[in-house]
């Protein structure tokens, strides 16, 4: 059985996401597992978790604040990158990389955004939005 989350191209990028986070947090020093590590880990899974949570609600106004909770873990998550690049653990390009990926993740929920914005309050986007 398929959700309407899953048919989403936020929740997908964002999902891809913590994959890619989760390599980078493998190499962390063991010192950092409670720390960054943790703190990282937690920041990324919000993002996909809190777009998934947000379409199961009922109503816009909801949808639209878990996407703005999935919007402050994203930017959470790259101060979090940006430390961890200034403590040594990832590389520059590494970080580069990272940055890309969160930037098109929090284009794509922004344009999630617009559209319930601009949609009826009994409609909601589905796939490709």
């Amino acid at each position: 059985m398929s959700r309407k989350f899953e048919n989403l191209d936020a929740w997908n990028e964002a999902k891809n996401l913590v994959l890619f986070v989760y390599s980078l947090t493998d190499k962390y020093p063991k010192k950092e597992v409670f720390g960054l590590v943790s703190q990282s880990n937690r920041a990324v899974v919000s993002i996909p978790t809190n777009i998934a949570e947000g379409c199961s609600r009922s109503s816009k106004k909801d949808f639209l604040r878990f996407l703005e909770i999935a919007i402050g873990s994203g930017y959470e998550l790259e101060t979090l990158m940006i430390v961890a690049c200034d403590q040594g653990y990832i590389s520059k390009s590494e970080l580069a990389s990272f940055q890309e990926k969160i930037s098109k993740v929090l284009q794509i929920i922004s344009g999630l955004k617009r559209k319930l914005l601009n949609t009826p309050n009994d409609k909601r986007p589905t796939a490709n939005e």
